[in-house]
């Protein structure tokens, strides 16, 4: 990473020493401080291990060299603290949101995710998103004294708003959610605990949101020409990588197509890194903030690409949705992997008793939504091969995804 040098705090990053605090109050820790504490307990969480069995983009079915969501989550959490530490920020806390930031997501990547949504139509649909802070605020259960991690204010808003501001006073859907329902979950966590949803997220949290699309970015280019799904020539089209890859074969022109893919990646990379401490040091000049608050109401995120540096990303994922996310191996496998999902969750819920006996009690006599909701909250948990395997208890035939 080109830019790595740690810059002084700055007066709007996030202080651990003067955080929000959390829903519970607990005894400090003599060694960490309270973000630090976050990250830890997020690595140590049961829905953190299983993302290492978790698809990232459809295609792990190629070889064990392509990402996961475990890996993807690294990856993330890499270029996070890079850009909290160029910007002087908290990296810690900007580590905890990069961890933290696809805990909500179920098996098989964004097919499972919207295979589920179609499943709880009737009950407020699913939102990966929502899903990471009904995990950490309740689905965990590792401590005697309260159900989730009982992580920091400044934790859970980040990963509430990763995407930007959920809804606005009135309670109408923003971003993601406009024209349609925020997910229920924040609605019912908003009457425990205040997370002001209306506003963008700190500044950390912005750059937590930014790293995940530089990583999506490079190594959704690296995995898809690992796998072949289209040929290397054809990133002559792209803007930026064009450029780069120009300059590599001019440099290295006698280095194999692996070499070069990869030099291009760390190359993008750091382009993507560079160009967003640019211009959030341009923003941040501008807004002259003091406070994270001052950034959380600046109405637009403040840590964010260039315009043009934005528009290389609208091309990149342009470039990639019929080549790689809608290509036709990775749509017939999607659709069986939605086809596992679905059929799990109406034995499930036609079944309960089939569930885990601590998962079938828990809904026993409960009503339709409830029982909805919390079958499907067993089935966001699952791997990919522990769904396969549920399946095939069940059903006479399950894909093998291949």
């Amino acid at each position: 990473m080109a830019i790595a040098a740690a810059r002084p705090r700055a007066p709007h990053a996030a202080d651990p020493a003067f955080s929000r605090g959390r829903l519970i109050e607990e005894e400090p820790s003599p060694r960490r401080n309270d973000f630090r504490r976050d990250c830890d307990r997020i690595i140590h969480s049961a829905a953190f291990r299983r993302l290492k069995h978790k698809t990232q983009v459809f295609i792990s079915h190629e070889g064990d060299h392509f990402r996961t969501r475990l890996t993807h989550t690294l990856e993330v959490t890499q270029i996070a603290r890079a850009l909290a530490r160029s910007l002087g920020l908290d990296e810690d806390l900007a580590e905890a949101l990069a961890l933290a930031h696809d805990l909500g997501h179920p098996p098989f990547g964004h097919a499972g995710e919207r295979a589920l949504d179609e499943c709880m139509a009737a009950h407020g649909g699913f939102d990966h998103n929502a899903q990471a802070l009904r995990v950490v605020t309740e689905l965990e259960r590792r401590y005697a004294e309260f159900d989730g991690l009982n992580l920091t204010w400044e934790t859970l808003e980040g990963i509430a708003k990763h995407n930007g501001p959920v809804m606005d006073r009135q309670g109408r859907g923003l971003g993601r959610y406009a024209g349609r329902s925020v997910p229920e979950t924040f609605i019912a966590y908003a009457k425990t605990q205040d997370l002001e949803l209306w506003t963008h997220a700190g500044p950390e949290a912005q750059a937590a949101a930014i790293a995940d699309d530089i990583a999506y970015d490079a190594h959704d280019l690296d995995d898809a020409l690992r796998a072949d799904m289209f040929p290397i020539d054809d990133l002559s089209e792209l803007p930026l990588i064009g450029d780069l890859m120009r300059q590599l074969h001019a440099r290295y022109p006698k280095a194999d197509r692996s070499r070069l893919v990869n030099e291009m990646t760390r190359r993008l990379i750091s382009a993507m890194v560079g160009d967003v401490v640019a211009e959030s040091e341009r923003r941040i000049t501008a807004l002259n903030p003091w406070t994270s608050a001052d950034i959380r109401a600046a109405g637009e995120p403040t840590i964010r690409f260039s315009a043009a540096m934005a528009e290389t990303d609208k091309a990149i994922k342009q470039f990639l949705t019929p080549r790689m996310y809608r290509h036709g191996r990775v749509m017939g496998i999607m659709n069986d992997a939605q086809r596992v999902v679905r059929e799990l969750f109406e034995h499930y819920v036609r079944r309960p008793e089939d569930l885990p006996p601590e998962w079938g009690r828990a809904i026993a006599g409960a009503d339709e939504a409830i029982r909805a909701r919390r079958v499907s909250d067993f089935i966001a948990g699952m791997t990919d091969n522990y769904a396969l395997e549920e399946h095939a208890r069940f059903f006479d035939l399950t894909p093998d995804l291949r």
